[in-house]
């Protein structure tokens, strides 16, 4: 009997699972892979049903002989391993970055001796109403809240990019490239206080509050899934502190991340051109602690900011420093630099790391910017942060196309680098 062979990658299955399984019958005998966790989130999909549960649902649909764990958005490695006479799957990855997997499974098939069926995709309102679900699950709090130490758990690092409006939020959540035959994409949302006073026409010194900020990030929220870390200055008074703790907690963010100085906030790349006050480790060690008793839940977590490196009072400091907060009860550790060398973040993730091998690392790459992700990884990084560069590139094109129709007197001359206005329209979803 010939072997048919289909990945499926969802929690629940409906009729377009079910027209693929019933054209797989028709080969033969039916193999099903479950992508595991590790490959769904690069598959710019997070699970909302476990691994195990996925496998077992798997298992009991009618028609399927046995199931198998893909452990690759590529199949490379399943199919070497099966050597199935067909491939069955929607005709949905045709287009986009996900005609990188196809080409691959067409170029495998075709040395194997094998074919690809692609079955039309099922596009009616069940099927829709079905995805609209699944991904307003994946946005409730208490699912996106805990996304962040899930993928701490399964990604070598995690890739944050700045988001500040619902359109920023978009970007971060659906961006994704292929390249050297696999799909990338970023993992989670860093709301910079810096991007965020910036899109408010305000300098970044504490003075949009909380309250603006939690709209902010509340539009971010309404159209995205993935996890968001929250820049929080200096956490304000601890009094303050855990309040905003818990609502941040109730909201669904997965982390805030607080600097360990006090007094009105300066931008850390200002480093020592400005006054700027590190607070004491003592004191900083309570705010950490008094934010941690106020949390309901593990999910969330609550990370230190070191600035002793910014602030040239050096590695020593910082070392003591990050020994210190982790024992209060911090669930990371950000290091911070204005150098464009990274020798010295680099140092301190060495020493650290060898003297604590679980906390997490985060890093904000900068000024330092020429370091690749594996790079930082390899020295115990576990979350890169691109704190500012979607507000970066923003600003300097919108005020090129200002200034040509002003020289202009109309807008024809910048059409031809403007997105037409139908692609920003098809970021977003209609219910």
């Amino acid at each position: 009997m010939k072997t048919a062979y289909t990945c499926f990658c969802t929690g629940v299955i409906h009729e377009g699972h079910l027209n693929i399984l019933r054209e797989a019958r028709r080969c033969g005998k039916v193999i099903v892979g479950a992508l595991s966790d590790r490959a769904l989130i690069r598959y710019n999909r997070f699970p909302t049903a476990s691994q195990e549960e996925r496998l077992r649902l798997y298992r009991s649909l009618e028609g399927v002989d046995s199931v198998v764990l893909q452990d690759d958005m590529l199949y490379e490695d399943v199919l070497s391993l099966i050597r199935p006479d067909y491939v069955v799957h929607g005709d949905n990855w045709r287009t986009g970055p996900e005609r990188t997997i196809r080409d691959q499974v067409v170029k495998k098939l075709e040395a194997m001796g094998g074919a690809l069926i692609e079955v039309p995709y099922t596009n009616n309102e069940s099927v829709r109403k079905i995805d609209r679900q699944l991904r307003e699950k994946l946005a409730m709090p208490e699912y996106r809240r805990r996304r962040l130490r899930q993928l701490l758990g399964l990604c070598p690092v995690v890739k944050a990019i700045e988001t500040h409006s619902g359109l920023t939020g978009l970007i971060a959540e659906k961006t994704v490239v292929a390249q050297d035959g696999r799909l990338d994409q970023f993992d989670a949302m860093w709301v910079s206080s810096l991007c965020d006073s910036t899109a408010k026409g305000k300098p970044d010194i504490e003075l949009v509050d909380m309250s603006s900020r939690l709209r902010t990030i509340d539009d971010i929220m309404e159209v995205t899934t993935k996890p968001i870390i929250l820049d929080g200055d200096t956490g304000g008074l601890p009094e303050h502190f855990v309040y905003n703790v818990r609502t941040l907690e109730r909201m669904g963010v997965s982390a805030v991340i607080i600097e360990d100085k006090k007094g009105l906030k300066k931008n850390s790349l200002f480093g020592t051109e400005v006054e700027q006050t590190q607070d004491s480790i003592e004191g900083f060690s309570e705010k950490i602690r008094a934010g941690k008793r106020a949390q309901l839940t593990d999910d969330f977590m609550i990370i230190a900011r070191i600035e002793s490196l910014i602030l040239e009072r050096g590695m020593e400091d910082a070392l003591a420093r990050a020994a210190a907060f982790t024992k209060a009860g911090a669930d990371g550790i950000m290091i911070h630099s204005r150098k464009k060398d990274p020798a010295e973040i680099l140092e301190f993730c060495g020493r650290f790391r060898s003297a604590d091998s679980a906390t997490p690392i985060v890093v904000v790459p900068t000024s330092f910017n020429a370091i690749t992700e594996e790079e930082l990884a390899a020295h115990g990084v576990n979350i890169v942060i691109y704190a500012n560069q979607l507000t970066r590139s923003a600003f300097p094109a919108m005020q090129r196309t200002a200034e040509n129709i002003l020289r202009c007197h109309r807008a024809k001359e910048v059409d031809e680098r403007l997105m037409p206005i139908k692609e920003i329209i098809t970021l977003i979803d209609e219910l």
